[in-house]
């Protein structure tokens, strides 16, 4: 099942690292990241894009069949999802994914329209289906289902003014596996 746009995006502590839930927490409740993944030359591909959490975990992006996210998928199934805070202190929160691609023409105008609830802030209506429909269609659109592996984590630490008295520290990170427990 798809999840919701949140109410409210979660909050990062900027006194200590996420714990794991935390980390999990982070990613269903933004909507937008650098998608990554190997190219054959050069170096990463990235791209911003709008994604899906599942009520089991999983992250869905829409794109085209014929785009480098598919063929890459299919070269490689690993993928890194760089979910982006939209408020300041900006965070970020890494995440290391094996990925498959979806050709289910269901889902994928279930995650389009989902797309469009997340872009404005408020979900599609039913009557918008049959032009979802066709847009799916006429763009060979698929679903990248990622399964999340782990994550690492970057603290939000920024100067808020030049003057301001407080030292700024930071601390190192760690990569952590998705379904981690949190330490007791």
């Amino acid at each position: 099942m798809l999840l919701p746009l949140a109410d409210e995006p979660f909050t990062v502590p900027t006194d200590r690292d996420m714990l794991p839930s935390e980390r999990r927490t982070f990613v269903r409740t933004h909507r937008t990241c650098v998608y990554g993944y190997r190219r054959m030359h050069d170096g990463p591909a990235m791209s911003i894009v709008y994604y899906i959490p599942t009520d089991d975990d999983e992250l869905l992006v829409s794109t085209m069949a014929g785009r480098g996210k598919t063929k890459a998928i299919a070269r490689d199934g690993k993928v890194s999802l760089c979910i982006l805070d939209e408020r300041w202190p900006f965070a970020y929160l890494q995440v290391y994914a094996d990925a498959v691609i979806e050709r289910d023409r269901d889902l994928v105008v279930d995650v389009m329209m989902a797309v469009a609830g997340r872009m404005s802030g408020q979900p599609l209506g039913e009557e918008a289906r049959p032009f979802v429909e066709a847009m799916a269609a006429e763009e060979n659109r698929v679903v990248v289902r990622c399964r999340p592996y782990a994550t690492f984590a970057q603290p939000p630490r920024h100067l808020h003014r030049n003057d301001q008295e407080e030292v700024i520290t930071h601390w190192v990170s760690g990569t952590v596996a998705w379904d981690a427990a949190d330490p007791v």
